[in-house]
């Protein structure tokens, strides 16, 4: 198995932003008078740049190995968090109120996150890593975007039909599934050019330029291609 000089490091950065994101997202940021994201809105569409980045510079295999890497973490997360905040509090802690708005999360909220997580990930992985072989690697953009469009689709519908079924209208979830989408794909789209430079040096450091013909892209195959 090639030992990469990056890709290590790389997994990290994309795990800690993924942690940051979920610890951030209860925090509503107002853009102008009426646009209104939350903190995870900001950050974890990078996740998906990263996504990118792995399966175009080190293959499928690469990108199966850090989702599974952030899986794992989000769900220790979650669970660790859920756990830390149900033990009672000393008498002289004053904050557990707060503590519990930064760390705890509705069991069914942290399912729906962490399948929608899972089912993105892997269709941008795919999706990136099969229009690049027909594609012949050519037109980078279009291949980050277009897998962005299809992960980010299935995240957010996944996402809000898991977390928000039965509790509000199917008005309501379209009008929550398009609202988050479209300004996902536009952050991909604006983020492109620096796509483009970090692909472009990794390859160069790295010496490869890898193509999955032939990789299995089963999401649960436990063998070391990468």
């Amino acid at each position: 198995m090639r030992r990469f000089k990056h890709l290590d490091t790389l997994i990290i950065i994309f795990v800690v932003v993924l942690m940051i994101s979920n610890l951030v997202a209860q925090k509503i940021v107002a853009i102008g008078p009426h646009f209104r994201l939350s903190g995870a809105q900001l950050l974890f569409p990078v996740t998906y740049i990263f996504g990118d980045i792995f399966t175009e510079v080190y293959g499928y295999a690469a990108s199966r190995r850090a989702i599974w890497t952030g899986f794992l973490a989000s769900a220790l997360l979650a669970v660790m968090g859920n756990v830390i905040v149900a033990l009672p509090p000393a008498p002289e802690f004053k904050y557990q109120e707060a503590f519990q708005i930064v760390f705890y999360t509705v069991p069914r909220i942290i399912f729906a996150s962490l399948i929608a997580y899972w089912c993105g990930e892997f269709a941008n992985a795919f999706i990136m890593a099969k229009v690049k072989l027909l594609t012949k690697g050519r037109f980078l953009w279009m291949r980050t975007i277009g897998s962005t469009a299809v992960g980010q689709l299935v995240d957010t519908a996944v996402v809000i039909a898991i977390a928000f079924y039965g509790t509000v209208s199917g008005a309501e979830m379209f009008r929550l599934m398009y609202s988050g989408y479209f300004g996902k794909v536009l952050y991909e789209a604006l983020a492109t050019p620096v796509t483009y430079l970090v692909v472009n040096g990794l390859k160069r450091s790295e010496g490869i330029d890898v193509f999955d013909d032939g990789t299995d892209f089963n999401p649960f195959h436990t063998g070391r291609e990468a």
